[in-house]
């Protein structure tokens, strides 16, 4: 289908357009969609033909058409790989199966994770807007297509009911969860475990995706993070109590999931046989 792979490359670029104001806005509390888009250093009104995704920056040479001023890779890389890995999502549905109805949380938790990423690095924090946002969709999305939760199933009460139920509980157990563990770690080790943010982030990641989904994503984060400050302790001679952003390793764990979550559970399921015998 590769008329269909190109329009899903374009509308992911699209929304990684929008996804850049929102990492430009959110962390500086300004508004989504008052003033229009405007370059930050001579406030120059960017016309539609200027905000094209992609194009747009290649053909005014990554400068303002007004005053001159570069602007960031930044803005063509998230579109790019915004696009990618829409492209991606699209064609992982169809190979594995899966309803097509499942493009929507993975395209949504896809678009929480570049926020947080690139927020997380530069400003140390995760958007309540991204993460909240997120939470809310996951709910829709179990309402309107129950098929995410509870797929080949008969049930006595209502199936989306039922699907909503799974959505929010997973959500509100990883939150408590994650919750008692941040303030713990806060009591025992005197400084924040992990930022409330986070706690936040996996809330996000159970609404949409589930409880197996936060696992992994937790682990993996928990896991490179760890070496990552083993790097910066041992090369960089940071101190063992330097915090450092979470949320990109907790990200792309997300990313692995989504992409590989199906092939990581029957791994894990064929180690688990082994070792039980």
């Amino acid at each position: 289908m590769p008329m269909m792979n190109i329009f899903i490359f374009i509308f992911g670029a699209c929304i990684g357009s929008f996804l850049n104001v929102c990492i430009w806005r959110l962390p500086r509390n300004e508004s989504l969609v008052s003033p229009p888009s405007h370059c930050p250093k001579c406030n120059y009104l960017i016309p539609w033909y200027d905000n094209i995704p992609l194009v747009s920056w290649l053909v005014l040479g990554a400068k303002c058409r007004k005053c001159g001023v570069g602007i960031t890779p930044r803005y063509f890389l998230v579109e790019l790989v915004t696009g990618y890995l829409f492209l991606l999502v699209w064609i992982k549905v169809l190979t594995v199966g899966q309803p097509v109805v499942f493009i929507f949380p993975y395209f949504c938790i896809v678009a929480l994770c570049i926020v947080t990423i690139f927020v997380d690095a530069e400003h140390r924090i995760i958007p309540n807007e991204a993460t909240y946002s997120a939470m809310i969709a996951g709910l829709i999305f179990a309402v309107l297509w129950p098929e995410l939760w509870i797929p080949h199933r008969k049930w006595i009460l209502p199936e989306r009911l039922i699907s909503f139920s799974f959505s929010f509980a997973s959500m509100a157990g990883c939150v408590i969860f994650m919750g008692l563990f941040s303030i713990g770690g806060k009591y025992i080790f005197k400084k924040d475990a992990m930022g409330w943010g986070d706690v936040k982030y996996i809330g996000a990641v159970a609404a949409l995706l589930g409880v197996s989904a936060c696992f992994f994503t937790l682990l993996f984060g928990s896991i490179t993070g760890s070496l990552y400050g083993i790097f910066l302790i041992v090369f960089r001679k940071r101190k063992l109590r330097s915090a450092f952003p979470l949320g990109p390793f907790l990200a792309a764990g997300t990313l692995l999931w989504i992409y590989f979550g199906d092939i990581i559970l029957q791994l894990y399921q064929g180690l688990s046989g082994k070792f039980s015998l």
